[in-house]
């Protein structure tokens, strides 16, 4: 049985995150795991925050406002700092042809978002409009949908790969 099996055991102050959880040493991928794991905490804090914003009077809140913005003061601090070591680990560290994972990471996010776009424009360009008669308008694709499919595909396993390049960086680089 873990420690955590009993909620009796629990222990609120494990769970807590403090500027100096941000300055342990770490591989990157464990900073990205850490960044988002602060950034949902804090949301969950934003949402006991607003459910002990107020009570009726006479009650108390189930949780102390003033705790939990303490929570939020240091969870905010800690994310601040895990994101600049993390941009600047991305920004100094690079593949073995010398491209930065920021670099890479900037290439990655272009190519997806260009990629949604053309993934859209096919599904416009591939729909099939039914036509009960001949005297209905006939509505035919503006380009070619092979070829651009073809892109997309290209478009595809070009970033597959840049995201594994990433991956593979991110486990071997230690956070600076």
């Amino acid at each position: 049985m873990s420690k955590y099996d009993d909620t009796d055991s629990f222990d609120r102050e494990e769970f807590t995150y403090s500027a100096t959880s941000a300055y342990q040493p770490m591989k990157l991928a464990e900073a990205l795991n850490l960044r988002a794991d602060i950034r949902k905490f804090i949301s969950q804090l934003s949402e006991r925050l607003n459910l002990n914003a107020r009570v009726q009077e006479g009650d108390n809140p189930s949780e102390k406002p003033a705790t939990l913005l303490g929570e939020l003061e240091s969870a905010s601090e800690a994310l601040e700092t895990l994101i600049r070591r993390i941009n600047r680990t991305n920004c100094e560290t690079v593949d073995g042809d010398g491209i930065s994972i920021m670099d890479m990471i900037a290439r990655r996010d272009a190519l997806a978002l260009k990629n949604s776009i053309l993934r859209g424009f096919l599904s416009s360009a591939s729909s099939k409009t039914d036509r009960y008669s001949l005297k209905e308008i006939k509505f035919v694709s503006t380009m070619d949908v092979a070829v651009i499919r073809k892109r997309t595909d290209w478009n595809a396993k070009k970033l597959r790969e840049l995201d594994t390049s990433i991956q593979m960086l991110n486990w071997t680089t230690e956070l600076l």
